[in-house]
Protein backbone atom coordinates (compact mmCIF):
# COMPACT_ATOMS: atom_id res chain seq x y z
CA UNK A 1 0.00 0.00 0.00
CA UNK A 2 2.72 2.14 0.66
CA UNK A 3 4.30 1.67 -2.33
CA UNK A 4 1.34 2.58 -4.40
CA UNK A 5 1.13 5.58 -2.69
CA UNK A 6 4.74 6.49 -3.13
CA UNK A 7 3.85 5.79 -6.61
CA UNK A 8 1.22 8.38 -7.05
CA UNK A 9 3.06 11.01 -5.61
CA UNK A 10 5.92 10.93 -7.71
CA UNK A 11 3.07 10.73 -10.62
CA UNK A 12 1.07 13.84 -9.00
CA UNK A 13 5.07 15.68 -8.87
CA UNK A 14 6.38 14.79 -11.99
CA UNK A 15 2.71 16.16 -13.52
CA UNK A 16 3.29 19.56 -11.37
CA UNK A 17 6.60 19.89 -12.47
CA UNK A 18 5.47 19.25 -16.22
CA UNK A 19 2.59 21.98 -15.38
CA UNK A 20 5.46 24.73 -14.56
CA UNK A 21 7.55 24.11 -17.52
CA UNK A 22 4.57 23.93 -19.86
CA UNK A 23 4.19 27.78 -18.37
CA UNK A 24 6.81 29.42 -17.11
CA UNK A 25 9.89 28.11 -19.61
CA UNK A 26 10.60 28.27 -23.43
CA UNK A 27 9.18 26.79 -26.16
CA UNK A 28 12.42 25.25 -27.06
CA UNK A 29 13.15 23.72 -23.11
CA UNK A 30 9.67 22.32 -23.43
CA UNK A 31 10.22 20.22 -26.06
CA UNK A 32 13.45 18.98 -24.84
CA UNK A 33 11.60 18.37 -21.37
CA UNK A 34 8.57 16.54 -23.19
CA UNK A 35 11.48 14.43 -25.27
CA UNK A 36 13.60 13.16 -22.09
CA UNK A 37 10.32 12.37 -20.08
CA UNK A 38 9.00 10.43 -22.80
CA UNK A 39 12.42 8.41 -23.04
CA UNK A 40 12.04 7.83 -18.75
CA UNK A 41 8.14 6.78 -19.50
CA UNK A 42 9.29 4.31 -22.08
CA UNK A 43 11.49 2.34 -19.67
CA UNK A 44 8.24 1.57 -16.90
CA UNK A 45 5.65 1.62 -19.84
CA UNK A 46 6.06 -0.82 -22.84
CA UNK A 47 3.10 0.36 -24.92
CA UNK A 48 3.30 2.05 -27.97
CA UNK A 49 0.86 4.09 -29.83
CA UNK A 50 -0.04 5.40 -32.98
CA UNK A 51 -2.38 8.38 -34.04
CA UNK A 52 -4.20 8.61 -36.99
CA UNK A 53 -5.87 11.61 -37.39
CA UNK A 54 -9.06 12.15 -39.81
CA UNK A 55 -7.68 15.16 -41.68
CA UNK A 56 -4.26 14.83 -43.01
CA UNK A 57 -4.34 18.49 -44.07
CA UNK A 58 -7.13 21.31 -44.86
CA UNK A 59 -10.31 19.69 -46.98
CA UNK A 60 -8.49 16.70 -47.54
CA UNK A 61 -10.09 13.43 -45.13
CA UNK A 62 -7.78 11.06 -44.74
CA UNK A 63 -7.73 7.88 -46.19
CA UNK A 64 -6.00 5.82 -43.70
CA UNK A 65 -8.47 7.00 -41.57
CA UNK A 66 -11.37 5.90 -43.37
CA UNK A 67 -9.92 3.00 -44.12
CA UNK A 68 -9.69 2.25 -40.12
CA UNK A 69 -13.05 3.38 -40.01
CA UNK A 70 -14.44 0.67 -42.26
CA UNK A 71 -12.23 -1.86 -41.05
CA UNK A 72 -13.47 -1.50 -37.22
CA UNK A 73 -17.19 -1.10 -37.99
CA UNK A 74 -16.60 -4.94 -39.74
CA UNK A 75 -14.30 -6.07 -37.24
CA UNK A 76 -15.10 -4.57 -34.00
CA UNK A 77 -17.99 -2.88 -33.49
CA UNK A 78 -19.74 -5.67 -32.56
CA UNK A 79 -17.52 -5.42 -29.07
CA UNK A 80 -18.37 -2.01 -28.82
CA UNK A 81 -20.51 -1.01 -26.03
CA UNK A 82 -20.76 2.49 -27.85
CA UNK A 83 -22.00 2.48 -31.48
CA UNK A 84 -23.23 5.24 -33.86
CA UNK A 85 -24.21 5.00 -37.36
CA UNK A 86 -24.44 6.88 -40.62
CA UNK A 87 -24.59 6.84 -44.04
CA UNK A 88 -20.33 7.15 -45.41
CA UNK A 89 -19.70 8.99 -49.16
CA UNK A 90 -20.62 7.39 -51.58
CA UNK A 91 -22.08 4.48 -49.56
CA UNK A 92 -25.06 2.57 -50.11
CA UNK A 93 -25.59 1.28 -46.54
CA UNK A 94 -25.49 2.67 -42.69
CA UNK A 95 -22.13 2.38 -41.53
CA UNK A 96 -21.67 1.60 -37.63
CA UNK A 97 -18.91 1.83 -36.01
CA UNK A 98 -17.94 2.56 -32.82
CA UNK A 99 -18.38 6.02 -30.96
CA UNK A 100 -16.15 8.66 -29.85
CA UNK A 101 -13.97 8.20 -26.56
CA UNK A 102 -14.78 4.20 -26.88
CA UNK A 103 -12.66 1.17 -26.89
CA UNK A 104 -12.54 -1.98 -28.41
CA UNK A 105 -9.40 -4.90 -28.84
CA UNK A 106 -8.39 -6.51 -31.88
CA UNK A 107 -6.00 -9.61 -31.68
CA UNK A 108 -3.84 -10.12 -34.73
CA UNK A 109 -1.34 -13.19 -35.10
CA UNK A 110 -1.58 -13.18 -31.26
CA UNK A 111 -0.82 -10.06 -30.61
CA UNK A 112 -3.29 -7.63 -28.26
CA UNK A 113 -4.34 -4.07 -29.87
CA UNK A 114 -6.19 -2.06 -28.24
CA UNK A 115 -8.16 0.85 -30.58
CA UNK A 116 -9.56 4.08 -28.90
CA UNK A 117 -11.68 6.81 -30.82
CA UNK A 118 -11.02 10.18 -29.31
CA UNK A 119 -12.47 13.63 -30.65
CA UNK A 120 -10.89 17.01 -29.45
CA UNK A 121 -12.35 20.05 -29.10
CA UNK A 122 -11.35 23.32 -30.11
CA UNK A 123 -8.82 25.40 -28.22
CA UNK A 124 -10.09 28.80 -29.32
CA UNK A 125 -13.70 29.73 -30.08
CA UNK A 126 -12.68 31.22 -33.90
CA UNK A 127 -14.72 29.87 -36.02
CA UNK A 128 -13.47 27.51 -39.31
CA UNK A 129 -14.48 27.21 -42.72
CA UNK A 130 -13.30 23.47 -43.09
CA UNK A 131 -13.79 20.64 -42.44
CA UNK A 132 -12.66 19.25 -39.52
CA UNK A 133 -11.33 22.77 -38.02
CA UNK A 134 -13.90 23.15 -35.44
CA UNK A 135 -13.02 19.70 -33.94
CA UNK A 136 -10.54 16.79 -34.36
CA UNK A 137 -11.50 13.00 -34.49
CA UNK A 138 -8.86 10.38 -34.61
CA UNK A 139 -7.73 6.50 -33.73
CA UNK A 140 -5.14 5.43 -31.69
CA UNK A 141 -4.17 2.21 -31.36
CA UNK A 142 -1.95 0.70 -28.81
CA UNK A 143 0.09 -1.90 -28.60
CA UNK A 144 3.16 -3.91 -26.46
CA UNK A 145 6.45 -2.61 -27.75
CA UNK A 146 7.52 -6.31 -28.19
CA UNK A 147 5.33 -6.55 -31.37
CA UNK A 148 6.30 -3.11 -33.25
CA UNK A 149 7.53 -5.44 -36.21
CA UNK A 150 4.37 -7.41 -36.49
CA UNK A 151 2.26 -4.35 -36.42
CA UNK A 152 4.06 -1.95 -38.39
CA UNK A 153 5.06 -4.39 -41.33
CA UNK A 154 1.93 -6.23 -41.54
CA UNK A 155 -0.58 -5.33 -38.97
CA UNK A 156 -1.27 -2.09 -40.37
CA UNK A 157 -1.46 -3.22 -44.18
CA UNK A 158 -3.77 -5.71 -42.97
CA UNK A 159 -6.20 -2.89 -41.54
CA UNK A 160 -6.11 -0.98 -45.10
CA UNK A 161 -6.52 -4.08 -47.16
CA UNK A 162 -9.70 -4.93 -45.26
CA UNK A 163 -10.89 -2.05 -44.62
CA UNK A 164 -10.63 -1.07 -48.32
CA UNK A 165 -12.54 -3.98 -49.34
CA UNK A 166 -15.02 -3.20 -47.02
CA UNK A 167 -15.44 0.42 -48.82
CA UNK A 168 -15.45 -1.12 -51.77
CA UNK A 169 -18.53 -3.41 -50.79
CA UNK A 170 -20.50 -1.10 -49.35
CA UNK A 171 -19.82 2.01 -51.59
CA UNK A 172 -22.95 3.17 -54.26
CA UNK A 173 -20.96 2.21 -58.02
CA UNK A 174 -21.84 4.91 -60.48
CA UNK A 175 -22.09 4.90 -63.97
CA UNK A 176 -19.66 7.82 -65.05
CA UNK A 177 -19.47 9.93 -68.68
CA UNK A 178 -17.74 11.84 -70.48
CA UNK A 179 -18.29 15.66 -70.33
CA UNK A 180 -16.70 17.71 -72.85
CA UNK A 181 -13.63 19.22 -72.75
CA UNK A 182 -14.96 22.73 -72.48
CA UNK A 183 -16.42 21.66 -69.31
CA UNK A 184 -13.03 20.60 -67.36
CA UNK A 185 -11.78 23.49 -65.85
CA UNK A 186 -13.63 25.08 -62.77
CA UNK A 187 -13.52 24.27 -59.45
CA UNK A 188 -16.99 22.18 -59.26
CA UNK A 189 -15.98 20.65 -63.38
CA UNK A 190 -14.43 17.49 -63.68
CA UNK A 191 -13.69 14.94 -66.72
CA UNK A 192 -16.51 12.29 -65.68
CA UNK A 193 -20.15 13.08 -64.17
CA UNK A 194 -21.74 9.83 -62.68
CA UNK A 195 -25.39 8.76 -61.50
CA UNK A 196 -26.02 6.10 -59.07
CA UNK A 197 -26.04 2.95 -60.97
CA UNK A 198 -28.84 0.53 -59.99
CA UNK A 199 -29.11 -1.60 -63.07
CA UNK A 200 -30.84 -4.86 -61.92
CA UNK A 201 -29.66 -7.17 -64.57
CA UNK A 202 -27.80 -10.28 -63.41
CA UNK A 203 -26.29 -12.76 -65.01
CA UNK A 204 -29.57 -15.27 -63.49
CA UNK A 205 -31.66 -13.07 -65.43
CA UNK A 206 -29.51 -12.99 -68.63
CA UNK A 207 -30.89 -15.20 -71.78
CA UNK A 208 -27.56 -17.21 -72.73
CA UNK A 209 -26.87 -20.78 -72.93
CA UNK A 210 -25.75 -21.88 -69.50
CA UNK A 211 -22.24 -23.25 -70.90
CA UNK A 212 -21.58 -19.58 -72.05
CA UNK A 213 -22.61 -17.81 -69.05
CA UNK A 214 -20.48 -20.47 -66.88
CA UNK A 215 -16.87 -20.04 -69.22
CA UNK A 216 -18.12 -16.01 -69.02
CA UNK A 217 -18.29 -16.52 -64.93
CA UNK A 218 -14.84 -18.09 -64.40
CA UNK A 219 -12.96 -15.83 -66.63
CA UNK A 220 -14.40 -13.06 -65.01
CA UNK A 221 -13.70 -14.37 -61.77
CA UNK A 222 -10.43 -15.20 -62.52
CA UNK A 223 -9.40 -11.60 -63.97
CA UNK A 224 -10.24 -10.33 -60.18
CA UNK A 225 -8.34 -12.93 -58.11
CA UNK A 226 -5.71 -12.86 -60.61
CA UNK A 227 -3.29 -9.41 -59.14
CA UNK A 228 0.00 -11.36 -57.80
CA UNK A 229 -0.53 -13.24 -61.01
CA UNK A 230 -0.95 -10.46 -63.65
CA UNK A 231 2.42 -8.52 -61.52
CA UNK A 232 4.29 -12.12 -62.38
CA UNK A 233 3.77 -11.87 -66.01
CA UNK A 234 4.39 -8.39 -66.55
CA UNK A 235 1.30 -7.31 -67.60
CA UNK A 236 -0.88 -4.58 -66.88
CA UNK A 237 -3.99 -5.63 -64.16
CA UNK A 238 -6.41 -5.35 -67.20
CA UNK A 239 -8.67 -7.28 -69.65
CA UNK A 240 -10.40 -6.71 -73.08
CA UNK A 241 -13.71 -7.78 -74.18
CA UNK A 242 -15.39 -7.36 -77.18
CA UNK A 243 -19.13 -8.36 -77.63
CA UNK A 244 -20.54 -8.50 -81.11
CA UNK A 245 -23.77 -9.59 -82.99
CA UNK A 246 -26.90 -8.52 -84.02
CA UNK A 247 -29.00 -5.53 -82.43
CA UNK A 248 -31.27 -7.06 -79.71
CA UNK A 249 -29.17 -9.95 -78.64
CA UNK A 250 -28.72 -7.73 -74.96
CA UNK A 251 -24.91 -7.08 -74.93
CA UNK A 252 -25.61 -3.59 -72.68
CA UNK A 253 -27.52 -5.80 -70.34
CA UNK A 254 -24.58 -8.17 -70.55
CA UNK A 255 -22.19 -5.20 -69.51
CA UNK A 256 -24.66 -4.41 -66.98
CA UNK A 257 -24.74 -7.93 -65.64
CA UNK A 258 -20.90 -7.94 -65.09
CA UNK A 259 -20.88 -4.83 -63.66
CA UNK A 260 -23.22 -6.00 -60.96
CA UNK A 261 -21.24 -8.96 -60.84
CA UNK A 262 -18.10 -7.47 -59.99
CA UNK A 263 -19.29 -4.93 -58.26
CA UNK A 264 -17.46 -2.56 -60.65
CA UNK A 265 -18.18 1.25 -61.96
CA UNK A 266 -19.45 1.74 -65.42
CA UNK A 267 -17.42 4.26 -67.31
CA UNK A 268 -19.62 5.03 -71.10
CA UNK A 269 -17.02 6.62 -73.11
CA UNK A 270 -18.35 8.63 -75.45
CA UNK A 271 -15.62 9.17 -78.21
CA UNK A 272 -17.73 11.87 -80.29
CA UNK A 273 -16.91 14.43 -77.35
CA UNK A 274 -13.12 13.67 -77.20
CA UNK A 275 -10.98 15.99 -79.05
CA UNK A 276 -7.98 14.73 -79.51
CA UNK A 277 -5.26 11.67 -78.11
CA UNK A 278 -4.23 13.86 -75.69
CA UNK A 279 -8.39 14.22 -74.13
CA UNK A 280 -8.76 10.34 -74.28
CA UNK A 281 -5.63 9.59 -72.00
CA UNK A 282 -6.66 12.64 -69.55
CA UNK A 283 -9.54 10.45 -69.27
CA UNK A 284 -8.33 7.35 -68.71
CA UNK A 285 -5.99 8.55 -66.00
CA UNK A 286 -9.44 9.82 -64.32
CA UNK A 287 -10.91 6.53 -63.56
CA UNK A 288 -10.61 4.74 -60.94
CA UNK A 289 -10.10 0.82 -60.23
CA UNK A 290 -12.59 -1.45 -59.85
CA UNK A 291 -14.35 -0.12 -63.08
CA UNK A 292 -15.37 -1.30 -66.50
CA UNK A 293 -14.73 1.27 -69.38
CA UNK A 294 -17.27 0.44 -72.44
CA UNK A 295 -17.58 2.25 -76.04
CA UNK A 296 -20.50 1.07 -77.20
CA UNK A 297 -21.06 0.83 -81.04
CA UNK A 298 -17.18 0.91 -81.73
CA UNK A 299 -17.89 0.96 -85.25
CA UNK A 300 -19.61 3.87 -85.44
CA UNK A 301 -17.94 6.14 -83.05
CA UNK A 302 -15.87 7.94 -85.35
CA UNK A 303 -13.37 7.07 -88.35
CA UNK A 304 -11.39 4.45 -86.27
CA UNK A 305 -12.01 1.37 -88.75
CA UNK A 306 -8.23 1.60 -89.53
CA UNK A 307 -8.50 1.72 -93.41
CA UNK A 308 -5.02 3.26 -93.61
CA UNK A 309 -5.47 4.67 -97.12
CA UNK A 310 -3.07 6.12 -99.20
CA UNK A 311 -5.05 7.81 -101.76
CA UNK A 312 -5.54 11.70 -101.16
CA UNK A 313 -9.36 12.47 -100.95
CA UNK A 314 -10.90 14.69 -103.63
CA UNK A 315 -12.92 17.42 -103.36
CA UNK A 316 -15.77 15.54 -104.22
CA UNK A 317 -14.93 12.55 -102.15
CA UNK A 318 -14.83 15.22 -99.19
CA UNK A 319 -18.59 16.78 -100.32
CA UNK A 320 -19.68 13.06 -100.58
CA UNK A 321 -18.70 12.21 -97.16
CA UNK A 322 -20.05 15.51 -96.13
CA UNK A 323 -23.20 14.32 -97.51
CA UNK A 324 -23.57 11.28 -95.50
CA UNK A 325 -22.79 12.18 -91.85
CA UNK A 326 -24.92 10.72 -89.35
CA UNK A 327 -28.22 13.34 -88.23
CA UNK A 328 -26.83 14.57 -85.29
CA UNK A 329 -23.15 14.66 -85.88
CA UNK A 330 -22.07 17.85 -86.20
CA UNK A 331 -18.43 19.41 -87.79
CA UNK A 332 -16.64 18.95 -84.35
CA UNK A 333 -17.66 15.49 -83.66
CA UNK A 334 -16.71 14.92 -87.45
CA UNK A 335 -13.09 16.38 -87.32
CA UNK A 336 -12.56 15.11 -84.08
CA UNK A 337 -8.64 14.00 -84.02
CA UNK A 338 -8.79 11.18 -81.95
CA UNK A 339 -6.99 8.39 -84.21
CA UNK A 340 -6.88 4.44 -84.36
CA UNK A 341 -3.28 4.74 -83.07
CA UNK A 342 -4.48 7.02 -79.98
CA UNK A 343 -7.57 4.57 -78.92
CA UNK A 344 -4.41 1.44 -79.20
CA UNK A 345 -2.62 3.08 -76.86
CA UNK A 346 -5.65 3.90 -74.61
CA UNK A 347 -6.95 0.03 -74.71
CA UNK A 348 -3.15 -1.48 -74.16
CA UNK A 349 -0.36 1.19 -74.51
CA UNK A 350 2.13 2.67 -71.79
CA UNK A 351 -0.95 4.88 -70.28
CA UNK A 352 -3.09 1.79 -69.59
CA UNK A 353 -0.92 0.53 -67.17
CA UNK A 354 -1.87 3.53 -64.81
CA UNK A 355 -4.07 2.01 -61.70
CA UNK A 356 -5.28 -1.65 -61.87
CA UNK A 357 -8.22 -4.12 -62.25
CA UNK A 358 -9.67 -2.85 -65.29
CA UNK A 359 -11.75 -4.64 -67.77
CA UNK A 360 -12.17 -2.44 -71.29
CA UNK A 361 -15.38 -3.27 -73.38
CA UNK A 362 -16.42 -2.52 -76.75
CA UNK A 363 -19.93 -3.61 -78.68
CA UNK A 364 -19.95 -3.64 -82.00
CA UNK A 365 -22.76 -4.81 -85.14
CA UNK A 366 -20.58 -5.37 -87.12
CA UNK A 367 -16.95 -6.79 -86.38
CA UNK A 368 -15.93 -7.22 -90.20
CA UNK A 369 -15.86 -3.30 -89.92
CA UNK A 370 -13.16 -2.92 -87.13
CA UNK A 371 -9.35 -3.04 -88.09
CA UNK A 372 -7.72 -6.13 -86.53
CA UNK A 373 -5.53 -4.33 -84.61
CA UNK A 374 -8.04 -2.86 -83.00
CA UNK A 375 -9.66 -5.95 -81.58
CA UNK A 376 -6.73 -9.08 -81.70
CA UNK A 377 -6.39 -10.83 -78.92
CA UNK A 378 -3.91 -8.99 -75.85
CA UNK A 379 -6.18 -6.14 -76.50
CA UNK A 380 -9.60 -7.58 -76.94
CA UNK A 381 -8.59 -11.08 -74.87
CA UNK A 382 -11.98 -12.19 -75.08
CA UNK A 383 -14.69 -12.44 -78.12
CA UNK A 384 -18.30 -13.01 -77.20
CA UNK A 385 -20.66 -13.45 -79.78
CA UNK A 386 -24.11 -12.47 -78.85
CA UNK A 387 -26.31 -14.33 -81.32
CA UNK A 388 -30.17 -14.66 -81.89
CA UNK A 389 -32.24 -16.68 -79.35
CA UNK A 390 -32.16 -20.39 -78.85
CA UNK A 391 -34.16 -23.13 -76.60
CA UNK A 392 -31.54 -22.61 -73.79
CA UNK A 393 -31.91 -18.86 -73.92
CA UNK A 394 -35.55 -19.12 -73.93
CA UNK A 395 -36.01 -21.21 -71.33
CA UNK A 396 -34.66 -18.37 -68.94
CA UNK A 397 -36.61 -15.90 -70.43
CA UNK A 398 -39.71 -18.18 -69.61
CA UNK A 399 -38.59 -18.66 -66.10
CA UNK A 400 -37.76 -14.50 -65.64
CA UNK A 401 -41.10 -13.08 -67.33
CA UNK A 402 -43.72 -16.10 -66.11
CA UNK A 403 -41.82 -18.08 -64.02
CA UNK A 404 -42.39 -20.57 -66.22
CA UNK A 405 -39.75 -23.88 -66.26
CA UNK A 406 -41.47 -26.46 -68.47
CA UNK A 407 -44.39 -26.16 -70.62
CA UNK A 408 -46.69 -28.49 -73.56
CA UNK A 409 -45.55 -25.75 -76.20
CA UNK A 410 -41.95 -25.71 -75.39
CA UNK A 411 -41.59 -28.65 -78.30
CA UNK A 412 -43.21 -26.31 -80.56
CA UNK A 413 -41.28 -23.14 -79.65
CA UNK A 414 -37.84 -25.35 -79.89
CA UNK A 415 -38.70 -26.33 -83.36
CA UNK A 416 -39.54 -23.05 -84.44
CA UNK A 417 -36.62 -21.13 -82.80
CA UNK A 418 -33.73 -23.66 -84.59
CA UNK A 419 -35.45 -22.14 -87.80
CA UNK A 420 -35.97 -18.96 -87.12
CA UNK A 421 -33.36 -16.07 -86.38
CA UNK A 422 -34.80 -14.33 -83.48
CA UNK A 423 -33.43 -11.99 -80.74
CA UNK A 424 -33.79 -12.56 -77.41
CA UNK A 425 -35.24 -8.99 -77.23
CA UNK A 426 -38.06 -9.87 -79.68
CA UNK A 427 -38.83 -12.83 -77.69
CA UNK A 428 -38.79 -10.80 -74.01
CA UNK A 429 -41.27 -8.42 -75.92
CA UNK A 430 -43.58 -11.42 -76.45
CA UNK A 431 -43.36 -13.00 -73.36
CA UNK A 432 -44.18 -9.93 -71.41
CA UNK A 433 -47.84 -9.87 -69.81
CA UNK A 434 -49.96 -7.03 -71.60
CA UNK A 435 -52.85 -7.69 -68.98
CA UNK A 436 -53.74 -9.38 -65.05
CA UNK A 437 -54.88 -12.20 -67.21
CA UNK A 438 -51.94 -13.02 -69.39
CA UNK A 439 -49.84 -12.69 -66.31
CA UNK A 440 -51.74 -15.62 -64.69
CA UNK A 441 -52.46 -17.82 -67.80
CA UNK A 442 -48.89 -18.23 -70.15
CA UNK A 443 -50.56 -19.87 -72.52
CA UNK A 444 -51.43 -16.53 -74.40
CA UNK A 445 -47.72 -15.45 -73.88
CA UNK A 446 -46.21 -18.99 -75.13
CA UNK A 447 -49.44 -18.52 -77.93
CA UNK A 448 -48.11 -14.83 -78.89
CA UNK A 449 -44.55 -16.10 -79.26
CA UNK A 450 -45.43 -19.11 -81.32
CA UNK A 451 -47.31 -16.48 -83.91
CA UNK A 452 -44.39 -14.25 -84.13
CA UNK A 453 -42.34 -16.99 -84.61
CA UNK A 454 -43.96 -18.15 -87.30
CA UNK A 455 -44.64 -14.93 -89.17
CA UNK A 456 -40.89 -14.93 -88.75
CA UNK A 457 -40.51 -18.11 -90.60
CA UNK A 458 -42.99 -16.92 -93.68
CA UNK A 459 -41.25 -14.08 -93.85
CA UNK A 460 -38.23 -15.43 -94.50
CA UNK A 461 -39.46 -18.10 -96.85
CA UNK A 462 -40.76 -15.60 -98.93
CA UNK A 463 -37.57 -13.27 -99.06
CA UNK A 464 -35.56 -16.64 -99.90
CA UNK A 465 -38.16 -17.88 -102.34
CA UNK A 466 -37.92 -13.96 -103.99
CA UNK A 467 -34.31 -14.21 -103.86
CA UNK A 468 -33.88 -17.51 -106.06
CA UNK A 469 -36.19 -16.10 -108.47
CA UNK A 470 -33.96 -13.25 -108.83
CA UNK A 471 -30.93 -15.52 -109.45
CA UNK A 472 -33.23 -17.90 -111.63
CA UNK A 473 -34.01 -14.53 -113.90
CA UNK A 474 -30.38 -13.31 -113.86
CA UNK A 475 -29.50 -16.81 -115.05
CA UNK A 476 -32.08 -16.88 -118.12
CA UNK A 477 -31.22 -13.36 -119.13
CA UNK A 478 -27.63 -14.06 -119.82
CA UNK A 479 -25.90 -14.65 -123.52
Amino acid sequence: METWAGFGSAIASFMFLFAMVKQYFPYQLQAYFTAYTTKIVSFVYPYIQITIPEYRERMKRSDAFSAVEAYLSSSCSQRARKLKADIGKDSSSMLVTMDDNEEVVDEFRGAKIWWYSSKKAPKTNIISWYPGGDERRLYRLTFHKRQRDLIVNSYLGHVLKEGRAVRVKNRQRKLFTNNPSRDWNGSKKSTWSHVVFEHPSTFDTLAMHPDRKKDLIDDLTAFRNSKDYYAKIGKAWKRGYLLFGPPGTGKSTMIAAIANFLDYDVYDLELTAVENNTELRKLFINTTGKSIIVIEDIDCSLDLTGKRKSKKKTDSDEDAEEKKLPPGMDDKEENSKVTLSGLLNFIDGLWSACGGERIIMFTTNHIEKLDPALIRRGRMDKHIEMSYCGFEAFKVLAKNYLDVEDHHLFDAIKKLLEEVSITPADVAENLMPKSVEERKNPNICFGNLIKALELAKAAAAKVEASSKEESSCSVDDGP
